[in-house]
């Protein structure tokens, strides 16, 4: 099992953390001897949030723990017995353990609709056991990943963004996870001690407004803080009066600093209410004129990517930005969902599909292989292209066809091709190795940016293209009218 220093992912025994109806089909399939039929099950969403672009990919090193210590002790099976579930069913219980396959695409990966990011490939109980665990850390992991992404590409290269979001978390996991996946999103630190200890870390931070309040005066207030962190003098200067008094203020205390004989070379404000591109303009004149250009500005305070890029258009000056709500609470929701695309019947694998009169809703069957094609001479991503196992891609030129609407085709060249979904348990081992956080921040950044900037654009960004072949649009097709008809058939 993998620690983060000496700390595992998820300490706590989530083996029921699924809903109802889960075991009860669990106790219906023992009971029809159906337990153990094969089954493939895929996760993915279907509406990225807030009219974005793309989401990221995460949580991936959530379901390896969660797998690896799923069992069901005397607890969990007291609990069963009191709601008067079958000795048959207990004992089987008792004897669980996961034997399935679980491919999954890779942390930090840009991902998009109706694309499998993980495949689930078990015995009918176990798929179904597991399926409100997997989708919990799944949303909840990409929800974070996502939001803080979408800060990191809306904000210069050149400015660093600190998450600060573990006081705006619902619970203390989502605390943790919001951290740890803003950290992997791009990120450049966090306030947040348990996850920076997790990750062998420093956690960052400097004052709040009750450290101001509890002095006699905000100048006290700020030469004291510099005494004791004269190497880190970064003062929250809007408590009272950001221009009259917090900036005069902290330049009074950099002047300290230096009649001192301590350096000033890591000094600067926070700016947390107000009009923040007035405000830091303002900053920036009065830190220059004073002979403090080193000075650094941090502005927080309910940032979005929004907010930041008018901010920009503004003329706001900063050399840092703190966010907390819309990464450890942000407004869209991923809805990731678990849907059985295809079951084992005689040794026969039998594609399925769930067909609905809203065309969103219609599933994409089969067990999937899942490319993404990037263009050779540019390396922007073009495309991710779903086609059926025993389908052989063409490494030269391909025809891909919208999912939804076949109108929509295009024929692609001058490609390179990479298999998206990596094997991470195989036959219940684990066979992936989980990369450390700072090789996920890496990738992250290196697959964003083989996205095009229309892609990633906060406002109408343009739609990234996830089609089938020829062959599997055509699969598609045939499925659903066959499944019309026996539908029809049956109702008479």
């Amino acid at each position: 099992m993998k620690l983060y220093n000496g700390y595992e992912r998820l300490p706590r025994n989530y083996t029921l953390l699924s809903d109802e109806y889960e075991f009860s089909m669990a106790n219906g399939y023992l009971q029809n001897e159906k337990e153990n039929q094969m089954a493939v099950f895929d996760v993915f969403f279907r509406k990225i949030p807030n009219e974005g672009g793309y989401a990221v990919m995460a949580g991936v090193d959530k379901i390896i723990s969660y797998i690896e210590n799923l069992s069901f002790g005397e607890r969990e099976l007291d609990y069963f017995k009191k709601k008067g579930y079958s000795e048959e069913f207990i004992q089987y219980l008792k004897n669980f353990k996961f034997t399935g396959d679980i491919y999954a695409i890779p942390d930090g990966t840009p991902v998009f609709p109706n694309e499998p990011l993980v495949t689930i490939k078990a015995p009918l109980n176990q798929a179904q056991i597991i399926e409100t665990s997997i989708l919990s850390m799944i949303n909840g992991a990409m929800e974070h990943a996502t939001g803080a992404r979408r800060i990191i590409e809306s904000t210069p290269k050149n400015v660093k963004v600190m998450e600060f979001g573990a006081r705006r978390a619902d619970g203390l996991e989502a605390s943790l996870d919001s951290s740890i996946y803003a950290l992997m999103a791009g990120c450049s630190g966090t306030s947040n001690v348990f996850a920076a200890h997790m990750l062998n870390k420093k956690a960052l931070g400097t004052q709040a407004h009750s450290w101001i309040e509890s002095f006699d005066s905000e100048l006290d207030a700020f030469i004291a803080y510099a005494r004791v962190y004269p190497d880190n003098c970064t003062l929250l200067v809007d408590t009272y009066d950001t221009l009259k008094s917090g900036i005069p203020n902290a330049i009074t205390t950099f002047r300290y600093l230096q009649e001192q004989g301590l350096p000033v070379d890591h000094i600067g404000i926070r700016i947390d209410s107000g009009d923040l591109a007035y405000l830091s303009k303002e900053a920036r004149k009065m830190l220059d004129a004073a002979g403090f250009p080193q000075a650094t500005i941090c502005l927080s305070n309910g940032l979005t990517d929004v907010t930041i890029q008018s901010l920009i258009r503004q003329g706001a000056v900063f050399d840092s930005l703190g966010i907390g709500d819309n990464i450890s609470k942000p407004n869209g929701r991923m809805g990731c969902v678990y849907k059985e695309v295809a079951i084992e019947k005689n040794g026969i694998w039998i594609p399925k599909i769930k067909l609905s009169n809203d065309a969103i809703k219609v599933i994409n069957p089969d067990h999937k292989k899942l490319y993404r094609l990037y263009d050779k001479t540019t390396h922007y991503a073009i495309a991710d292209v779903m086609m059926r196992q025993n389908e052989e891609i063409s490494q030269e030129n391909i025809l891909i066809i919208d999912t939804q609407n076949n109108l929509n085709q295009k024929s692609v060249s001058n490609f390179d091709i990479v298999e998206l979904q990596r094997p991470i348990f195989i036959h219940g081992e684990l066979v992936y190795d989980d990369p450390e956080i700072d090789e996920k921040t890496i990738y992250c950044e290196q697959e964003m940016g083989t996205l095009y900037e229309e892609v990633k654009r906060t406002i109408n960004p343009h739609h990234y293209y996830v089609d089938g072949t020829k062959s599997y649009i055509e699969f598609k097709n045939q499925m659903i009218r066959d499944t019309k008809m026996l539908v029809k058939k049956i109702g008479g």
